[in-house]
């Protein structure tokens, strides 16, 4: 696995020979804790090792705040694409969250379809946190 991906910082979950894969990572650069605004970019990595193709229709999010505000995300692919993953292969995007306090969770799932039908694949929950100096 790429180094995106070290033990210490990646959330693993696998579902029915689905494996999604997460790594956040905190944007200095694009946060400014006196407005408050704390900002972090996650890659996930979705690997199919199913014996049949999937296609990512949809994604829903649970956003929390530390302060135990919760936002809901739905909405259609990821990053502007539905993309098709063949049997033994991944599909990797990197997209960002917004929070107001200097940590949270993410946690969902993505709406699935294949020949056999439509499932969900968890996304497995992950934190938000501003790093350790």
């Amino acid at each position: 696995m790429r180094m995106i991906f070290p033990h210490d910082a990646t959330t693993r979950i696998g579902t029915g020979g689905i494996t999604v894969r997460v790594a956040p990572r905190y944007l200095p650069d694009q946060s400014d804790p006196r407005a408050p605004r704390y900002v972090w970019s996650y890659h996930v990595r979705i690997e199919n090792h199913a014996l049949e193709a999937v296609q990512l229709r949809a994604r829903s999010w649970l956003i929390t705040d530390s302060d135990g505000n919760v936002e809901a995300i739905d909405g259609p692919g990821v990053i502007g694409q539905q993309p098709f993953i063949e049997p033994g292969g991944a599909f990797d995007y990197v997209s960002g969250c917004p929070l107001s306090t200097p940590s949270g969770m993410m946690q969902g799932h993505y709406r699935m379809t294949a020949e056999s039908g439509s499932f969900d694949i968890a996304i497995p929950a992950f934190a938000l946190r501003l790093p350790r100096d």
